[in-house]
């Protein structure tokens, strides 16, 4: 009887992971999109991307919740410590088709993460270079046409001076 409620509440986990694979898929087409937007300096287009964004971590979030709980409901059915149920675990615990079912999710989740991570630090790097390229040009446009002067410090560190 035990046996049939575990294999339940990991069906229904099998389910919180297949929207985890969505939402993963989801923010890797945002991503793109993030990049896309932010070259061709389409703010309203970002704005909207943004507010999808809020209103799907929302979503996102009761997925999350449920997932946990059913992992606390897996762990005191089998007397584990909630840490200790992972999904190598469970595979080994489970009849070969849902093992099989949980590794295609594991090598599912493990790929996305990996190139989430990937283009996350790629658009991390586009942002950082298009906010250090918007500060050079706004401190050219400010400095155009003003003459300064260099002074020196007593231990002959140079300062200017725009009149």
């Amino acid at each position: 009887m035990v046996a049939i409620e575990i294999e339940n509440k990991v069906d229904m986990m099998l389910e919180c992971l297949d929207i985890d694979i969505e939402y993963l898929q989801m923010n890797l087409l945002r991503l793109n999109d993030l990049r896309a937007f932010v070259i061709k300096r389409d703010d309203k287009a970002l704005t909207q991307l943004l507010e999808n964004i809020q209103k799907e971590s929302e979503k996102y979030k009761h997925n999350e919740t449920k997932r946990q709980i059913l992992r606390k409901e897996i762990a005191d059915m089998l007397e584990y410590k909630i840490e200790q149920i992972t999904l190598s675990m469970l595979a080994n615990q489970l009849s070969q088709t849902r093992q099989e079912l949980i590794n295609t999710k594991r090598t599912q989740l493990k790929t996305l993460v990996t190139q989430f991570r990937k283009e996350y630090a790629g658009t991390a790097i586009l942002l950082s270079e298009c906010s250090r390229f918007n500060k050079l040009l706004i401190k050219s446009v400010f400095e155009m046409g003003k003459t300064g002067s260099v002074y020196y410090n007593a231990n002959g560190k140079a300062t200017t001076h725009y009149f």
